[in-house]
């Protein structure tokens, strides 16, 4: 037996819950929003990070225009140590020199009003406080004076006689001598 229901659907349903018809959601819509979201999201994260490196590249010529100039600096400073070393060197040589200077002008000063008319200096050496005196003169008497007026001035000490010659070969004979003695100036 068969069987045929010629009532309309609705009411074979019964008298249920009817859920009102949706809208239809078209998926295309979505990712296009959802696309076009995520590329300006990667679009303002690119242009941050471009702006971010044009700051740190112009803060990195700043810094390396800085170090140029220190380098700059720091090379005339060492320059200035090195000149300041040489300055100070000169300086003490200067001093070595002037130290010995006031007693070598004494010296030559009393020297000179001790000389007789008739006798010559040829040569005076200076080591360790004594004085080697070498000279001619036209007689021993002039030697003897001189030497006799070392011992009368007060300023040298121990003067002695250590050669005196009389040269016979020459026409004008003269004597020449050499005297150390120890300047007390």
């Amino acid at each position: 037996m068969i069987r045929i229901n010629l009532a309309p659907e609705a009411k074979r349903r019964g008298a249920g819950f009817a859920l009102p018809a949706l809208p239809a959601f078209n998926l295309g819509w979505l990712f296009l929003i959802v696309y076009l979201v995520a590329a300006g999201g990667i679009g303002v994260w690119w242009w941050m990070l471009s702006s971010e490196e044009s700051v740190l590249t112009e803060e990195i010529d700043k810094k390396t225009r800085e170090l140029t100039q220190l380098k700059a600096t720091l090379g005339q400073g060492a320059q200035v140590k090195e000149q300041t070393e040489d300055l100070r060197k000169r300086l003490a040589v200067l001093q070595e020199l002037t130290k010995g200077q006031a007693r070598t002008i004494v010296l030559v000063d009393t020297f000179a009003s001790m000389v007789p008319k008739d006798l010559w200096i040829t040569g005076i050496e200076d080591r360790n406080l004594v004085l080697k005196v070498s000279g001619s003169a036209f007689s021993t008497t002039a030697v003897a004076d001189f030497m006799q007026n070392l011992r009368n001035s007060g300023k040298f000490k121990e003067v002695d006689i250590v050669v005196s010659r009389r040269d016979l070969a020459r026409p004008s004979p003269l004597v020449t001598f050499e005297v150390t003695c120890r300047f007390e100036g």
